[in-house]
């Protein structure tokens, strides 16, 4: 199964997503902000990132760009509760899987990420 690493600012939430996917087998890692999902990146290597876009010290926008160029052969999902953060995503088009619209349910983000994996 793959490697992941969520980034999500809200712990209840990077939790419970973090619980379901290992309930797919997955082995998943944590960050509570971009800097800290960067550093993370930067220590192993991840097949997914999953990340929030509205979040502290380093939004997601700018975790992707980074992401993105230094890792070219992972996937990047996105997930964000507000619109205009999803289209502040789409200069990212050609770097990112998708972006998860939240709230979801957790059926909802197991197949998104399973998506991912398989793009």
């Amino acid at each position: 199964m793959a490697r992941i690493l969520i980034t999500e600012d809200e712990d209840s939430l990077r939790s419970f997503v973090a619980r379901a996917l290992r309930l797919d087998g997955h082995e998943t890692y944590e960050a509570a902000d971009g800097a800290e999902g960067l550093e993370r990146l930067s220590e192993s290597s991840f097949d997914l990132l999953l990340s929030d876009i509205r979040m502290p010290v380093m939004d997601g926008i700018e975790l992707a760009h980074r992401a993105a160029s230094s890792f070219p052969d992972m996937k990047i999902l996105l997930m964000t509760g507000y619109a205009e953060q999803r289209e502040r995503a789409d200069d990212l088009a050609a770097k990112i899987v998708d972006v998860v619209s939240k709230p979801f349910a957790l059926p909802d983000i197991r197949e998104a990420v399973a998506r991912a994996l398989a793009s």
